[in-house]
């Protein structure tokens, strides 16, 4: 390169050359750094939402202390409370996966015709929802568990 150029002994190079290791390198720093941003925001957003989840869940059972403490006067047993309080967690944390799976498909619609095809498989669609609902499960656990424990007649007594 250097006789190509017409450089003489001691002048400094005016060209670079770069092998496929430096190539591989650069492009494992960078996507490296976009991975950690790719896993550390969606851990955060689930953090969050699962904060959202229990206190919206911790609100409901001291709205409905009255309704717990009918049902478990009626013979209602603390398992049949916690499953209630858990799939209504799980239930409301799915349709917030289900709205933002739909958002995103929608997004994606927009970046295909104006940038470059994105798809959505139907696997990660899967798992996103699942993802979901353990989340809004491990969310609800606590106020289940509140709920589950109230004595009916001071929940009756409530108001």
């Amino acid at each position: 390169m250097r006789i190509k150029r017409k450089l003489k002994f001691g002048e400094k190079d005016n060209f670079g050359i770069l092998t496929p290791d430096a190539i591989s390198g650069l492009k494992d720093s960078i996507f490296g750094t976009i991975f950690l941003v790719i896993l550390f925001v969606p851990a955060i957003s689930l953090v969050v939402g699962a904060i959202v989840i229990m206190n919206i869940m911790l609100v409901s059972v001291t709205e409905r202390t009255r309704e717990i403490g009918i049902r478990k006067s009626l013979g209602a047993r603390q398992t049949d409370i916690l499953k209630q309080f858990l799939s209504e967690a799980a239930m409301l944390s799915s349709i917030g996966g289900i709205i933002g799976l739909v958002m995103a498909k929608l997004i994606g619609l927009i970046v295909t015709v104006y940038l470059l095809p994105t798809v959505i498989p139907w696997y990660a669609a899967v798992i996103a929802i699942s993802v979901c609902a353990m989340v809004g499960v491990v969310a609800g656990l606590y106020p289940a568990w509140q709920a589950a424990r109230l004595d009916p007649i001071e929940a009756l007594r409530a108001d």
